[in-house]
């Protein structure tokens, strides 16, 4: 396993959202970069984390955090273990004073989680080398372009949140 750190959330081609993942004693530009395909909401999710922001209302990593910390337990790391068909798989290692224990997870929610709670992520050697990108492809002359995505994906989000109303999602 490598110990990776979040570089940050990125648009593809294709218009997906991506966590991209990179491990933490390279310095930038060498080795190579896990691209892992996410959803909207989790994507935004991570920004958030990332920024250090707070939500008005929590979200739904918030809420999963606040119930592990609420019954005594913490994360203890999160592992992406493998992938299969195009499909990551992640798992959550949470510690308790009955030992530790690993929840499968998908990586998307994974993440959220681990920054929320600062676990190290680690990424498998094997999938790191079979999936990942080279770093000088994902870091270079893209920082500006990519801190400009993120503010402004942060700030429709936020905007999305102050705004919003329960009855919106009634049918």
């Amino acid at each position: 396993m490598v110990q990776v750190r979040v570089l940050g959330v990125a648009i593809d081609s294709e218009g997906q959202h991506i966590i991209l993942l990179k491990p933490v004693r390279k310095p930038q530009a060498v080795g190579h970069v896990l691209a892992i395909v996410v959803g909207e909401q989790e994507a935004t999710s991570t920004l958030i984390a990332l920024s250090g922001e707070t939500p008005p209302r929590p979200l739904s990593h918030d809420l999963m955090k606040t119930l592990i910390d609420t019954v005594g337990a913490h994360f203890e790391r999160v592992d992406v273990t493998r992938i299969d068909q195009g499909i990551f798989y992640a798992e959550i290692t949470l510690g308790s004073a009955t030992g530790s224990f690993v929840l499968d997870a998908r990586p998307s929610d994974s993440i959220a989680l681990a920054l929320r709670a600062g676990a190290p992520i680690f990424v498998d050697d094997d999938v790191l080398q079979a999936e990942g990108i080279p770093a000088a492809m994902v870091e270079s002359g893209g920082n500006v372009e990519e801190a400009a995505d993120r503010e402004q994906s942060l700030d429709e989000f936020k905007d999305f949140l102050e705004h919003v109303d329960p009855e919106d999602f009634q049918s």
